[in-house]
């Protein structure tokens, strides 16, 4: 995909692109991709050219990475933004990134920090693409041990009305986890003091059974929960997040991650290759701990985004058709395999 910024100040670290004719020969054209990605590239150049028609934008297009010199190109020579471009009054910069030239980015788990885990680990909420599913159950009188029992509708992050849950939210994305589950408990406490609950602030620290603990003390009092409705939600969005089996999972990627770029620095690609090869492990060799097919397609995707520039040789091969067998032979070993897995295989 290519991302779009509104970037006048950069325009003069980046060269634009030719007129209409579009990248030269020599580079990757519209023709070169396959009909369904043609197809997505001449969308997205129509609802930008919509996008643009509506601003009245006059812009100059400048790409980094293959993908966006191709949207740029056809945003160039496309009929209906030419004849825009002669009439609108607006003018504007536009670059076009290319995301994979990030993947790292997108596939690293990011230093301590709590906002980022509980949106990896928790449920979407069904129709959001940027909100998690909080289970509610802890604040009723209804006992199960389903975790993804249907009966109590779904909590959520978004709470715009609720500022002491807005104010936590922010903590969650600027404070390490430690500091950010003890503002989680200070909030929870100061709320129970104001509803005159019996809560008993303990110092050192903090636990989710310890926050579970102070939320059981809103579940009978109505009004304070409707006073305290979106904290609460958010407090236990952060109590299922560390109990959640795939956290301890999260830091174990976190550290491998920080070790691979230290091994990259000293060593070969093939080295690291071969550090990677006997972690993968076909389903009935797997325990809970171990990486699933999916685990390693992440890391090898964060391993040769970070590489950088990679000395091909035979070593390198011998070492690439290993992993390949490897994974294959685990991706084919799964007895339930995921959507990604059966669209891969």
């Amino acid at each position: 995909s290519a991302e779009l910024c509104l970037l006048p100040a950069l325009a003069a670290l980046l060269p634009p692109l030719p007129g209409p004719g579009g990248p030269g020969p020599a580079e990757v054209g519209l023709g070169a991709l396959p009909a369904e990605l043609r197809a997505a590239v001449r969308a997205l150049v129509g609802e930008l050219d919509s996008l643009f028609t509506a601003l009245g934008l006059r812009e100059e297009s400048f790409a980094v990475g293959a993908l966006s010199r191709v949207v740029a190109a056809e945003l160039a020579s496309y009929a209906s933004a030419r004849n825009r471009r002669r009439t609108a009054t607006n003018k504007a910069s536009v670059i076009f990134v290319d995301r994979t030239l990030d993947l790292a980015g997108a596939v690293g788990h990011h230093g301590d920090n709590l906002a980022e885990k509980i949106l990896s680990v928790l449920p979407k909420l069904p129709g959001h693409k940027t909100d998690v599913m909080v289970n509610m159950v802890e604040l009723t009188a209804l006992q199960t041990t389903d975790e993804t029992c249907s009966i109590i509708a779904p909590g959520c992050l978004a709470q715009p009305n609720d500022p002491a849950a807005k104010a936590l939210w922010e903590s969650f994305m600027n404070l390490k986890q430690k500091e950010a589950v003890m503002e989680a408990r200070r909030h929870l406490v100061e709320a129970a003091s104001r509803e005159n609950l019996p809560i008993k602030m303990s110092m050192g620290r903090v636990t989710p059974e310890q926050l579970s603990s102070y939320i059981q003390l809103f579940r009978n009092n109505l009004k304070a929960l409707e006073n305290h409705c979106g904290l609460l939600q958010l407090v236990l969005a952060t109590v299922q997040t560390l109990k959640h089996p795939q956290t301890s999972k999260w830091d174990n990627f976190l550290a491998f991650e920080r070790l691979l770029l230290q091994t990259i620095g000293e060593s070969e690609m093939p080295s690291v290759l071969n550090q990677l090869l006997p972690m993968i492990k076909s389903y009935n060799e797997r325990t809970k701990d171990d990486y699933a097919c999916e685990d390693f397609l992440v890391l090898l995707i964060y391993i040769y985004s970070v590489v950088g520039e990679i000395k091909c040789g035979k070593e390198l091969d011998t070492a690439e058709e290993k992993v390949k067998r490897a994974l294959v032979k685990a991706i084919c070993d799964e007895p339930e395999p995921s959507p990604l897995l059966q669209k891969i295989a």
